[in-house]
């Protein structure tokens, strides 16, 4: 066994052992956050393995019964989390279009313009490209009654997202490999699924695929990369590609988070608690006689002959916080998709827990939670946002951190205008309780401002407090104008001027039932929204989706100007909580979402009680919203589920299209196109199944 390098727990900045139990004390949010480069790999090395101690030692020693028996019983309850929520002109040419491509057409909803984001399709007007099952289904789009798969190509793994760049489709994988990986808590090492990507007991790495896809019925793979890490993200800006992958932790065999189950052991506590003692020396043992490819495994590269080259590593391109976080990796792989030879992706990691990714054209910004290894009255949550400069393309470089109160929602709570960070975050706080050792949560909501100091995002400004006792549901920045919505039985939308970035100022603020949970700017004076309609009396039987649109030509004036009520109590649509299925086209006033709904008209067929389409709106802010009409992917809907297990994912209408007068409606079974003067009769329809691996 290898030698403890005597930096262990200092490493992290953590002190001596609490007097309740073998958890560490909670240490301090460390105020002025920053990532170090390891000068070695023995260094990277002891850091992680000492990560992986405290990590895996404060996990069971939480599930000892006398951690319990001091805060309300043994196991005699759920875990309260500690944010105080648990882990958002009608008509055209009825042939379809001429053949030279349309006039406009809309793309991925992307967050920042200039920065394409990943998604499942990616459409130039004239291909539309889908990824479903284990496929990539290449489709001729135009002119649009012409709408026909061309080709397809089986991927490798579980494919998640991919670029369109030019005649390149570059597919992100994850493709799930052997683990030794610790015992599940029944004894038995969990296995890889093949419908999908590894679980947490599983190792997990994503493949990059390149297809040429010049000749639409004959595309090409090019090239086949292979990285260390499960796939979260990834944004394309000049050519270039920033991968972002996360990994949970890659623990050796042997190691076991709980003992085998007996009634006996269970009963007796105090040999529980022995027993639990003993598999945590054990681990420790197993942890620290791990070798660094164990915890860090090299990448590779397939080539157009077979063979396979290695892809090493540099362990100066690893990072460590010098605050509390969780053991894992977060790595952002540069790949130059205009690089005329191979170039190995530049790879920069931190080890640490991921979190929210948010990307211009220069900069890309990772947000990591501060950890308190146990919740207890006192705390203050905190996030550590690191800035990544992007100049190079095919590298990203650390350059700066900062430390924000409270933590953040998704990607659109991180904006950057003219050099100048703008940060919205709800903020929890625990504060003492009669009879809860771990107290209550109260919440509050503030927007902040950083600018980059040397290696710190310094701090210029905080707004005033925002809806104490909510949390904020969707926020977005727009040049020098911000808004935020908080959410607790009525919608309050924020209006800021950031224009002072030392002075972030609330100047409106407007209260109406529900919530939006997203936030899509029309023109400069108006805001379209997605959300749900709740009663101000707080009766969920009375939801439905709502579409709203909010006048913001007078900022400290916010109006609701026209709102729209779409579907039932059960209705559902993926554009609540990804913004890529929200598709406003401005050239037509034009918005589509995907919807779902569940009618109640039982007739003896499950599943014909059920609602798939794309739903069309026409949208005037002077005159609010005019239903257009639905194109239904029902049939497709119900063929599936007739065929499959009802467990399986069913494939409702995800994500949509539009170029000129035509609307396509894209589902993980086909694509459909109409007129949008006529949604109901479709000029073409592909098919394809999401369960097919051949």
């Amino acid at each position: 066994m290898k030698t403890h390098s005597g930096l262990a727990l200092a490493l992290l900045g953590l002190a001596a052992c609490s007097d309740r139990s073998g958890i560490p004390e909670n240490q301090p949010v460390q105020m002025k956050a920053r990532l170090e480069s390891f000068g070695s790999c023995t260094a990277l090395e002891s850091y992680i393995e000492d990560s992986a101690v405290l990590d895996m030692r404060s996990t069971m020693e939480r599930s000892k019964p006398s951690y319990w028996k001091g805060r309300g019983g043994w196991f005699g309850g759920p875990m309260e989390y500690a944010d105080g929520a648990p882990p958002a002109n009608a008509g055209g040419d009825a042939s379809g279009g001429g053949s030279g491509g349309p006039k406009d057409h809309t793309g991925t909803n992307n967050q920042v313009e200039g920065v394409d984001e990943a998604d499942f399709v990616k459409n130039d007007g004239t291909r539309i490209f889908v990824l479903s099952g284990k496929k990539l289904y290449v489709h001729r789009s135009w002119p649009a009654a012409s709408l026909r798969v061309e080709s397809s190509v089986t991927l490798e793994g579980w494919p998640q997202q991919m670029f369109l760049h030019g005649n390149k489709v570059v597919v992100f994988s994850v493709v799930s490999e052997p683990s030794s990986g610790p015992s599940a808590p029944s004894g038995m090492v969990a296995g890889c699924s093949s419908m999908g990507p590894c679980g947490y007991y599983g190792a997990s790495t994503t493949k990059m695929t390149t297809v040429d896809v010049t000749d639409l019925a004959a595309p090409q793979v090019t090239g086949e990369v292979y990285l260390p890490g499960g796939y979260q993200d990834a944004r394309l800006a000049d050519g270039s590609a920033r991968l972002v992958m996360r990994d949970s932790f890659r623990w050796p065999s042997g190691v076991r988070f709980w003992p085998d189950y007996s009634k006996e052991l269970w009963e007796d506590q105090g040999r529980l608690e022995k027993e639990i003692d003993r598999l945590m020396a054990n681990n420790e043992q197993l942890i620290r006689a791990s070798p660094l490819t164990q915890w860090v495994p090299e990448g590779r590269r397939k080539l157009p002959d077979g063979t396979v080259e290695t892809l090493g590593y540099d362990c100066q391109d690893f990072h460590k916080t010098n605050a509390p976080t969780r053991v894992g990796f977060v790595t952002v792989a540069s790949l130059d998709l205009d690089a005329q030879t191979f170039q190995s992706p530049g790879r920069v990691t931190l080890v640490s827990e991921p979190g929210e990714v948010y990307a211009t054209a220069d900069a890309l910004y990772m947000a990591a939670r501060h950890w308190w290894w146990w919740p207890e009255a006192g705390q203050t949550d905190h996030t550590y946002v690191h800035k990544l400069d992007l100049s190079q393309p095919h590298r990203a470089s650390y350059v700066a951190s900062a430390t924000v109160p409270g933590f953040l929602l998704d990607q659109f709570s991180m904006d950057e205008h003219q050099g100048v960070l703008r940060v919205a975050t709800t903020i929890s706080t625990r504060v003492a309780e009669p009879g809860n050792e771990w107290g209550r949560t109260e919440t509050t909501n503030r927007v902040f401002t950083y600018a980059q100091e040397g290696g710190q995002l310094k701090q210029l400004g905080q707004s005033e407090e925002l809806a104490k006792g909510e949390r904020i549901y969707s926020a977005r920045f727009m040049g020098n104008k911000g808004y935020v919505v908080t959410f607790r039985q009525v919608d309050p939308l924020f209006t800021f001027d950031l224009s002072d970035p030392a002075h972030p100022r609330k100047v409106g603020e407007l209260k109406v039932p529900g919530f939006s949970s997203y936030i899509h700017p029309v023109g400069d004076s108006h805001l379209l929204t997605v959300g749900q309609h709740v009663p101000e009396n707080g009766d969920w039987s009375g939801r439905a989706i709502k579409l709203s649109l909010f006048d913001v030509s007078d900022m400290a004036n916010p109006r609701e100007t026209a709102t729209q009520l779409v579907g039932t109590v059960y209705g559902w649509s993926e554009a609540l909580y990804d913004h890529k299925a929200f598709n406003y086209f401005p050239a037509k006033g034009l918005l589509a979402i995907p919807f779902s709904d569940w009618t109640q008209s039982y007739s003896g067929d499950y599943w014909n009680s059920f609602v798939s389409e794309l739903r069309v709106f026409r949208v005037n802010t002077a005159t609010g919203f005019t239903p257009v009409g639905a194109i239904s992917m029902k049939d497709a809907y119900q063929v599936i589920n007739y065929n499959q297990w009802s467990w399986v994912y069913t494939p409702a209408v995800r994500r949509s299209v539009m170029a000129d007068d035509y609307v396509y409606a894209i589902s993980d079974a086909g694509v459909r196109v109409s007129n949008v003067s006529n949604l109901a009769s479709p000029l073409a329809t592909t098919r394809f199944s999401p369960y097919s691996s051949q």
